[in-house]
């Protein structure tokens, strides 16, 4: 696993928040990004002198709020980061689906090139649920990414194991972390290429009442990850 490196100084360390604490006065509502597909909107938790920026995004037909984005989240401010959460423009406009993955992938990259303008130099780990998980692996090499955080990976639709996205977790290039209930109907990725795979016992797709057991599992992974810690 490669240490991460930036403009940034010293080592990291915790500095946002700390377990149990509420980092909303420090959070953006509804920052407004355009894109070429249209308005994206993020939330951002805009910490000073972050050692980090974790973006984070959501499923096909969901939001920005879903307990596990939110652990994510925390599992980030934890450690210090800037950490955003994008509604990404299809949302925005109010479809459900995300239509042209190549669409979806280009503006996914003009949103993180304008985040990341806010913070110069600052190591990035993009990641998001399901559908935004493919997004986040489908796009971390352009985007530069240090690490990829795939919540409920939807390895192949229900009952189609013949249809595999393995291809997209490969595609990532970088270190990653999947968090998949061991009932998803959606299957479960196999560990490779750099890839670590946890699988949460009795959780479906929708990773529901397994927010405490995914904040613990990517703050330590983000910390092996900063570290340079071998997976």
């Amino acid at each position: 696993m490669r240490t991460w490196t930036g403009s940034t100084s010293g080592p990291w360390r915790s500095c946002a928040s700390t377990p149990g604490s509420d980092p909303s006065a420090g959070t953006l509502r509804g920052v407004k990004i355009s894109t070429s597909a249209g308005l994206a909107r993020a939330e951002l938790d805009a910490a000073e002198d972050p050692p980090f920026l974790l973006v984070l995004t959501h499923g096909a037909g969901g939001g920005t709020d879903s307990a596990d984005l939110l652990a994510a989240r925390q599992a980030g401010l934890d450690l210090g980061a800037a950490v955003a959460r994008v509604l990404q423009p299809y949302r925005v406009r109010g479809a459900r689906a995300p239509g042209s993955a190549v669409r979806q992938d280009e503006a996914w990259l003009e949103i993180i090139g304008k985040l990341r303008r806010r913070f110069p130099g600052v190591p990035l780990v993009q990641g998001g649920r399901s559908n935004g998980a493919r997004v986040a692996c489908r796009t971390a090499r352009a985007a530069g990414a240090r690490g990829v955080l795939a919540l409920a990976f939807p390895l192949h639709p229900p009952g189609r194991p013949d249809r595999s996205r393995a291809a997209e977790l490969a595609e990532a290039g970088t270190e990653g972390l999947v968090v998949n209930g061991a009932r998803d109907p959606f299957g479960i990725p196999e560990v490779g290429g750099g890839i670590r795979v946890v699988v949460l016992p009795g959780a479906a797709h929708a990773l529901a009442g397994q927010g405490g057991a995914i904040r613990r599992v990517v703050g330590a992974w983000l910390s092996e990850l900063r570290a340079g810690t071998p997976a």
